[in-house]
């Protein structure tokens, strides 16, 4: 049996690692044995309760207390604390999500350990190493013995960077796997909407029409005030001129620079007519929110990949993104100029008829795929 630890840190890692869970869990017992380390990286008591529940997430075995701290001092207790378990228990493997400080930790812990590293979502670029997302994707595929790619843009980009297309019999750090497995968030829209469709209503949000769902949370568009306020100007023009209902979960980070900085701008923007301000949502809720939405504006990386699962239009405020299939194939549109651009961007979407939506991000079964090479390669 191969015991892997799962390392954990932030809330999408939560939901991915949801999926792994349950494969292992229904069709993997035998075979693989899991244990779950929480970095502490994004921790809230409340909010990691709820995912829990709500999602049927195993509880951590292991829970590390690394958040609140710098970054270079969060990845160092991170390691140290990463190392520790590593060293004690015997474990033939890591599981890593993503891009986060947790996922560096995790895969140079172990790999300076020996032990094989499983990066899932492996091969994701954006080709802007300023973000420090994109140095923590480059350096944990570079650590990594089994590369597992939602997308066949991820696995031309590894190969672009040296990582042969042959897939090893048995996987090793020098002679690595890369695999196009599909997404396992598709996994998880396909398992919680129909959980989702059960428990809520859209009345339950206050929506009485078609309606735009929103979220920004990124720095640049959170931390400045002055682009804040103009998003939310064409927003407002959005609800007015188009007749839609604007939702908008607002983040913490979003609502604290407009409390702090613009409260004016925030009570005019509430006061506009189908505007919806509300409460951070939980997983379920934003499946519900996103399956039933007419269009998704966002500046997220996960939101915007599940805009394409639920075959909705997106308007992607980024200058560049990690999921080019979606605006290659004219279902998201990057657009980061704020006013008269922006809006046109709106239109531009509100207006997409997309008849074919292609299986970019697999079946939904990539967890499955996923448990079977770990057992069968390592």
């Amino acid at each position: 049996m191969k015991r892997i630890l799962t390392v954990i840190g932030a809330r999408p890692q939560f939901i991915k690692a949801a999926a792994l869970s349950r494969a292992i869990r229904e069709s993997f017992s035998e075979r693989i044995e899991e244990l779950i380390l929480h970095t502490g990286q994004h921790y809230d008591t409340s909010m990691s309760e709820v995912f829990f529940e709500e999602l049927s997430i195993p509880r951590p075995d292991v829970l590390l207390d690394c958040g609140g701290k710098s970054q270079g001092k969060q990845t160092a207790l991170m390691l140290d604390g990463i190392e520790q378990i590593l060293t004690a228990q015997q474990i033939d493997a890591v599981v890593v999500y993503g891009d986060t400080n947790s996922t560096l930790a995790g895969a140079l812990a172990a790999v300076k350990l020996h032990i094989p590293v499983v990066h899932i979502e492996a091969g994701l670029r954006s080709f802007n190493k300023s973000m420090p997302e994109e140095i923590n994707r480059i350096t944990c595929d570079h650590c990594s013995t089994l590369l597992f790619s939602p997308t066949d843009t991820g696995i031309a980009n590894l190969v672009r960077e040296g990582f042969s297309a042959a897939i090893p019999e048995r996987c090793t750090v020098d002679a690595p796997g890369a695999f196009r497995c599909g997404d396992v968030m598709y996994d998880n829209s396909l398992h919680f909407a129909a959980i989702a469709e059960e428990k809520y209503r859209i009345a339950d949000f206050g929506i009485g029409r078609e309606f735009a769902l929103v979220t920004i949370h990124r720095p640049y568009n959170a931390d400045k005030t002055d682009r804040l306020k103009a998003l939310l100007d064409d927003l407002s023009w959005l609800a007015s001129a188009r007749e839609l209902d604007v939702v908008l979960p607002l983040h913490p980070r979003t609502r604290n620079q407009l409390e702090k900085e613009a409260p004016e701008a925030l009570e005019a923007f509430k006061a506009i007519p189908g505007v919806k301000l509300i409460e951070p949502v939980s997983f379920l809720e934003m499946t519900f929110l996103e399956k039933n939405s007419r269009m998704i504006i966002t500046d997220s990386g996960g939101v915007q990949k599940e805009a394409f699962f639920f075959h909705k239009p997106s308007v992607v405020i980024r200058t560049e993104t990690e999921w080019v299939e979606l605006v290659e194939l004219g279902a998201a549109e990057l657009s980061f100029e704020t006013g008269e651009a922006m809006r046109a961007a709106f239109d531009r979407a509100l207006g997409k008829e997309i008849s074919e939506w292609p299986s970019v991000f697999g079946d939904g079964n990539a967890a499955a795929f996923i448990c079977e090479q770990i057992d069968k390669r390592l």
